[in-house]
Formats: C-alpha cells, sequence, structure tokens
C-alpha cells in the first residue's frame, strides 16, 4: 500500500467543467481514432500535441502495446426499498455466483449521487422477481456495500435485460452499452469501461502490427471509479495470459519498450512482476497500489485518459512519469482544451525515446 505522504502529496488542479466530455466522439461526428493526443516524453520533458491516429509515429518497430480485453458490464440497475423509494445499485466487483461488491446511489433528478449519512436499506427489489440484500460494508469508508443478489437467472443473462453502463452527472444523456465497449473486448467483467483503449479502431491496430508493433492481452476487471478523493483502488481481478508474460519478457529482453493502454495493464504487468523482474503468468486478485513510492518495473510507457483532480490514477501516472512531467502534461492539456473522461482525449507517456526518433 502507498504511505499516508503519498497521498496527502497528490497532485490537484481545476478542473473546467466545459472540459468534462459529456458524449462520444462519434456524436461530434468524429471516429473513435480521431480524438486529440498528448504526447509526454519522460527523458527530456518534450510534449507533443498530436492525435489518436497518429499513434504509430511515436512507437517503433518491436515495441509492444498490452491491452486489456474486458467488457463492460451494463453494471447500474434500478431497485426500490420496501417504501417505495428508489435507488441505484452500481455493482463493482463480482465475489462469487451470487455476491457482489457494490455501490448504492441515490437518484438525483436525471442522475445519481453518493449515498451518504444512514446506511441504505438492507432489502430491495430489482426488476421482476429479482432481489438485493446489502450484507455488511465494504472497505472502511462505508461508500461499498456487500451484496447478495437473487436474480433468477444468469448475472449476465439479467444484467443484458435490465441493466444500463454506469453513467456520471457529466454524460448528459444515456448511452448505448457499445458505446462503452473497447473493439477488442472479449471477456465481460468491468464495471466500467477501461476507457483508454477506447480510441483503438480495427484499422489503427492494423496500422500497429503493419508496423511491427505488437499487441498482447490482459484482463483486469475494473470496479467503479467513483473514489473518494483519500481512497485508494480496491482488489481487483486480473489474469496474465503465459504467451502475453513470454511476449512482455521478450520485448523488455531485446530492449523494446511495453506500453500500456491504461491503468488496469500497470496494475497487471506490476501485479505479476517476480523477485527477478520478470513477468510471470498470473490468474488472481490484485491489491497492488502503484505510487511514486512504488516504482513500475515492467512498463515503459502507457496511454490513459485525463483524470479527475486529486484521484488515485494521478499516483500511477506520476509513478511511471515523474512528477515534473505529469505537471507540465496536465497544464498543457487543460491550456489546450483537451476533453476528460472516458468519452475524451488522450495521454501517450513515453519512458524511452525521443520527439522525432520513431
Amino acid at each position: 500500500m502507498t504511505t499516508g505522504t503519498a497521498l496527502s502529496a497528490r497532485y490537484t488542479y481545476e478542473l473546467p467543467g466545459a472540459l468534462e466530455a459529456s458524449a462520444p466522439p462519434e456524436a461530434r461526428g468524429l471516429t473513435r481514432d480521431a480524438v486529440r493526443m498528448l504526447v509526454a516524453y519522460r527523458d527530456s520533458g518534450a510534449i507533443v500535441p498530436s492525435s489518436f491516429v497518429f499513434l504509430p509515429r511515436f512507437l517503433d518497430p518491436g515495441d509492444l502495446l498490452v491491452i486489456n480485453t474486458s467488457g463492460t458490464l451494463p453494471a447500474a440497475i434500478d431497485a426500490t426499498d420496501a417504501h417505495g423509494m428508489p435507488l441505484v445499485i452500481h455493482l463493482s466487483t463480482q465475489l462469487d455466483g451470487t455476491r457482489w461488491v457494490v455501490e448504492p446511489r441515490r437518484v438525483v433528478g436525471r442522475t445519481t449521487a453518493r449515498w451518504t449519512g444512514a446506511p441504505p436499506p438492507r432489502d430491495l427489489r430489482l426488476a421482476g422477481t429479482a432481489t438485493a440484500s446489502f450484507d455488511e460494508p465494504y472497505g472502511e469508508r462505508g461508500r461499498l456495500w456487500i451484496a447478495t443478489l437473487d436474480l433468477g437467472m444468469r448475472t449476465l443473462s439479467w444484467l443484458a435485460d435490465n441493466g444500463r453502463p454506469i453513467r456520471y452527472g457529466y454524460i448528459d444523456r444515456s448511452w448505448p452499452l457499445d458505446m462503452y465497449q473497447n473493439v477488442y473486448a472479449t471477456t465481460p467483467g468491468s464495471a466500467e469501461m477501461p476507457s483508454a483503449g477506447r480510441p483503438f479502431t480495427p484499422g489503427l491496430i492494423t496500422s500497429l502490427v503493419a508496423k511491427g508493433v505488437g499487441v498482447a492481452p490482459v484482463v483486469l476487471h475494473t470496479g467503479v471509479a467513483s473514489l473518494e478523493a483519500d481512497e485508494l483502488p480496491y482488489p481487483e481481478r486480473m489474469i496474465v495470459p503465459a504467451p502475453t508474460a513470454e511476449l512482455v519478457n521478450a520485448a523488455r529482453h531485446s530492449g523494446h519498450r511495453v506500453v500500456a493502454v491504461g491503468t488496469t495493464v500497470v496494475r497487471a504487468l506490476e501485479s505479476a512482476v517476480g523477485t527477478d523482474g520478470r513477468v510471470d503468468p498470473y490468474d488472481g486478485w490484485t491489491d497492488l497500489v502503484i505510487a511514486p513510492d512504488r516504482a513500475v518495473r515492467v512498463v515503459d510507457g502507457m496511454i490513459t485518459g485525463w483524470h479527475e483532480p486529486a484521484s488515485s490514477h494521478l499516483l500511477m501516472l506520476e509513478a511511471v512519469a515523474g512528477r515534473p512531467l505529469l505537471e507540465a502534461s496536465y497544464e498543457a492539456a487543460l491550456a489546450h482544451g483537451f476533453r476528460w473522461h472516458e468519452f475524451g482525449d488522450t495521454h501517450l507517456i513515453l519512458g524511452r525515446g525521443e520527439p522525432g526518433s520513431t
């Protein structure tokens, strides 16, 4: 776990509401890969504005991109208590066949807000004959709960009929689930989209492979992202397949870069590093928190979105980029009007390499 010092020193800034992407780029007439990209080089401190479609220009033959193939669940579900009061449950992490870590949310107009004050009602009605019951708090904050779901059928089937994607107040309308899926998603399980991979298109992946850039998968099922400002990520389920571990080790051995697509991939790869510094196959849970006082050992760069002030993701970015480059990148993104959140623009951090070298 990270230290209290690291927590108190989190990077923060003012985020104008106008920079919060309220709709996918497709709604603005853009393709997924047409979003903007800011490229930041740790070695030189250089910052280069670009577009995501030009990603192959910034990578070399032999570099390895590692993607998270976890698919997004329609994890927001409606519920009512015994008196008919509505609330929304965000499924976060599945513990077993019927028990989930969940976040209860109050209904506030067309959106939801964190549940505060008294504990949520214990027993809830869901769609049809389905029910949920809150068993006990999960973690120390009281924001998440362990709940038992009685759905009468397989969870994925029930969610397909009754769930919808999780969205927050900056999203101005509902969007279908496919807007929250990465094109390479194969394994449903994430409460929210591993959104660093959203700008990829089949054509862009083809261009990367044609250049000689490798692509390898991991799976990490993300939980809900609405963490309190001083709250760290919770344990998450992950898989690093043996072929991916071999490709990562081969790339590093030959001097090529390993670039993680998203904070989820950084967490997965760094959780699978053995004492010898090599990545091993891994199938289980990770509670690793990456912060400036825990240097990354495998990842040479990462693709990520733009994260909220003081969020725990910024601790990881500082571990990868260093504090000066992190601050310079966010100052540049704010100055140039980059867009935030899952439908926003992207940030490519390269720990090795120089502008114009690709």
